[in-house]
């Protein structure tokens, strides 16, 4: 669905809108503008065999030649300096099938074009504005799909150059301890960071102009420091040795410091670390009775007065042991524990959620009461339950093997009707659960009314053909809001109370999945029926992307296909629908590239050389076309696609989400032959696949371009160039990549959206 580590999707943009400020003319600052200096300053795809040749060029004697291979589109790109804030053109020749110039990193709205020009040059030309914190873009030149080889020449970025990487750190100089190395150098003009190397290898980073290494071995070592900032890294510094180590360590200094307390079983130590010291003997009552690699210690004695003393250890002994501490421990009748104080309330929907502070003295669980009843009790400082509409006073108690606490201070709380008005038209939203991505994490209780089906980004598995899915939380340091997991179930059950659909998400980009054998097939069953279970879903969405699908040389009749992949999912599939009955939710997010591009290519084709992807997704939608809930291509982060009136559409207006949805809802014939037909869905069955803003993904979409688009679809009216085969007044809804990404985008697709959709219905 989208790249877990940035904030836009890098996948490749095809069209787009020109900005309107022409920036003035500068020199050009792209590196190696008409590779007269063969690809220095240009990376390309590995597969791509891009070279410079002599034949045919546009200006000077040499320009780029590549060809695109499978799924390689043979990108060719450099990154290049720039100032913030500032006023660019991007301009170049090309010459081929389909050739695309394009920006990315611009901080603004990234640029591309293509041209179509088999036997000559022709320009391309596309302006942009940095943002005002970025340093350098990347420009690239590609082919695309099934295409033979393109030509580019004289590539130009016009506008003031960028600072360019920081200088090299001089100055620099080091100590040593027995176990540590501390560097230091000079700061360099422009770094906002530099990276430490000991021995050629990066063991650290700084953002002052020192650093000490505290894991280094033994021995003598060679250290150099780079500078970073946003445009790239320096080259190394010059090198200081330094010696780590010492031949004759000393035993530790003897710890000091020593104190304990005692409880009903324990007696606790702490004291203060000690020079050197890699562990700590603890002794009572002059024995040995355990070790700590840390400066505390919990012992579990008979009951009784213990003397407790502490020594510290390392390579070369052990010290003396520490002043003796008098702990005892047991003690016949521990009072209760203290009564919980700082009790809240809160409802959302119709769940009701308590929380409070631990209380003192050790409690074992704590009585949670409403009005005078006792409704409940547990291990943690949390509870929850669902009630009808109403007003309800809680109060909570602390408990111990010893007794009961008083009952906390009060506190009410009102739950109101929040059953949301039966909806006809459905806003289905992926909420990032197991990661954050620039968005911002967006906790289970507080995913927005306006949604309908909330799908869970993403269930991924241990390997690509394992089978075996996961579903890992975001973690706190990544989300630092995140909520526990009871909080999460419970959150998810007020949102299914209020009507609301909640879905385990399997694949994104970064979740390959391929069932390639029957045990993948029953593990994979196995391990989504469990995540379902655990948290209470209501079923499952299949978002896989990338190389999970595909189709092998004569798998040519949808309806009976016989690749593994394919015929295992499917399987799978149905299993999971037997097993969970009729209200099961199955719901599908493919790209255009896996459906609509069926109409013209179908897997590997007669001779076996187009990509097996393409159109992959079609037979697992037309064998579970009776039990599939909802079908929401992503109609983003595409290439231009052939449309039933056989012209190609490209993405970002309402006439490609007219033609990609038409497809899936008038039917084709697969690969162009009259005899493999996909039937079209039910328009109940269809929703259209749209990122929520700029930042989301390729292909954003103005809200009145989406909302001409459905008018067209559902009503017949606000038509384009594109005629649809019929009117779809069951046309389900819109889907969108994100929840997140449109809570950080204020809302605007889904309060615009559900309006209009409401309105509709």
């Amino acid at each position: 669905m989208n790249l877990r580590k940035l904030a836009t999707a890098a996948v490749l943009a095809i069209g787009g809108t020109m900005l309107a400020a022409t920036p003035a003319s500068a020199a050009n600052i792209a590196n190696n503008p008409g590779f007269e200096d063969g690809l220095t300053g240009w990376t390309c795809t590995a597969s791509s065999g891009a070279t410079a040749v002599s034949s045919p060029v546009h200006g000077g004697s040499k320009a780029l030649q590549a060809t695109p291979q499978g799924a390689d589109t043979a990108r060719c790109q450099q990154t290049v300096p720039v100032k913030p804030s500032s006023s660019y053109t991007l301009s170049g020749w090309v010459r081929g099938g389909y050739v695309f110039l394009g920006v990315t990193g611009t901080g603004t709205t990234d640029q591309s074009t293509w041209a179509s020009s088999a036997s000559a040059y022709s320009q391309l030309t596309r302006t942009f504005t940095t943002g005002p914190s970025t340093n350098s873009v990347t420009v690239y030149v590609n082919g695309w799909y099934g295409q033979g080889a393109y030509q580019a020449d004289d590539i130009v970025l016009d506008g003031p150059p960028g600072a360019g990487a920081p200088a090299v750190p001089t100055n620099v100089t080091g100590s040593s301890t027995p176990s540590t190395a501390t560097l230091k150098w000079s700061a360099s003009e422009g770094a906002t960071s530099y990276n430490v190397y000991r021995d050629g290898t990066k063991v650290g980073s700084a953002t002052t102009t020192t650093y000490t290494d505290q894991g280094a071995p033994a021995g003598s070592h060679v250290y150099q420091v780079t500078a970073v900032n946003a445009v790239g890294e320096s080259a190394k510094s010059e090198s200081v040795t330094l010696v780590v180590g010492n031949d004759n360590p000393q035993v530790p200094a003897t710890p000091t410091g020593l104190t304990g307390t005692g409880s009903v079983t324990t007696a606790t130590l702490k004291w203060t670390a000690s020079q050197g010291a890699t562990s700590y003997n603890v002794y009572r009552d002059g024995v040995k009775v355990g070790s700590a690699t840390t400066t505390t210690y919990a012992d579990n004695p008979q009951p009784g007065n213990h003397s407790y003393q502490v020594s510290a250890v390392n390579a070369a002994g052990e010290s003396a042991r520490s002043a003796a501490v008098s702990v005892t421990v047991g003690n016949d009748t521990p009072p209760p524990p203290g009564t919980p104080t700082g009790l809240t309330a809160t409802a959302a929907g119709t769940t009701v959620t308590l929380k409070w502070n631990p209380a003192s003295g050790n409690p074992t669980g704590y009585n949670v009461y409403r009005g005078t009843a006792k409704v409940g009790s547990t291990a943690n400082t949390t509870f929850s339950e669902v009630l009808a509409a109403g007003k309800y006073t809680y109060q909570v108690s602390a408990v111990n093997p010893t007794g009961e606490s008083s009952k906390s201070a009060s506190v009410s709380v009102t739950v109101d009707d929040d059953t949301p008005p039966r909806r006809n038209k459905v806003l289905v939203g992926y909420l990032h659960a197991s990661f954050a991505n620039g968005s911002g994490y967006v906790r289970m209780a507080d995913v927005p009314k306006e949604w309908d089906f909330i799908n869970l980004s993403f269930g991924e598995p241990t390997s690509v053909t394992s089978g075996d899915i996961r579903f890992v939380r975001c973690p706190v340091a990544e989300c630092p809001s995140v909520e526990s997991d009871a909080d999460f179930i419970a959150a998810i059950k007020a949102k299914q109370a209020q009507g609301k659909k909640v879905l385990i998400s399997i694949g994104g980009q970064n979740g390959q999945v391929q069932l390639t054998t029957t045990a993948a097939r029953d593990k994979f069953v196995e391990s989504v029926g469990a995540i379902i279970d655990k948290y209470g879903l209501d079923g499952l969405d299949i978002d896989f992307e990338g190389h999970s699908l595909y189709l092998n040389a004569g798998d040519t009749n949808l309806a009976s296909p016989t690749t593994p992949v394919i015929v295992n999912l499917i399987s799978a599939l149905k299993t999971l629908k037997a097993k969970y009955g009729a209200n099961f939710v199955l719901t599908m997010a493919p790209e255009t590239f896996f459906v609509q591009l069926g109409y013209q290519f179908y897997g590997p084709g007669a001779s076996g050389s187009a990509d097996p992807r393409a159109g992959s997704y079609l037979p697992v939608i037309h064998a579970m076309r009776n039990d599939l809930t909802l079908l929401h291509v992503q109609d983003y982060n595409s290439g231009p696609i052939t449309g039933l009136d056989n012209q190609y559409h490209t993405m970002g207006n309402a006439d490609f989400h007219i033609a990609m949805t038409d497809m899936v809802l008038a039917g084709f014939p697969v690969g162009g032959n009259p005899n493999n037909v996909f039937p079209g869905l039910r328009p109940e069955q269809v929703a259209i696949g749209l990122p929520a803003a700029q930042y989301a993904g390729n292909g954003y979409t103005s809200v009145a371009e989406v909302q001409k688009a459905f008018d067209c679809l559902s009503k017949g009216t606000n038509c384009g160039s594109y005629k649809p085969r019929g009117v779809y007044p069951g046309l389900r809804g819109l889907m969108t990549w994100s929840i997140n990404w449109d809570k950080y985008n204020n809302f605007e697709f889904s309060r615009n959206h559900r309006a209009y959709l409401d309105a509709l219905s």
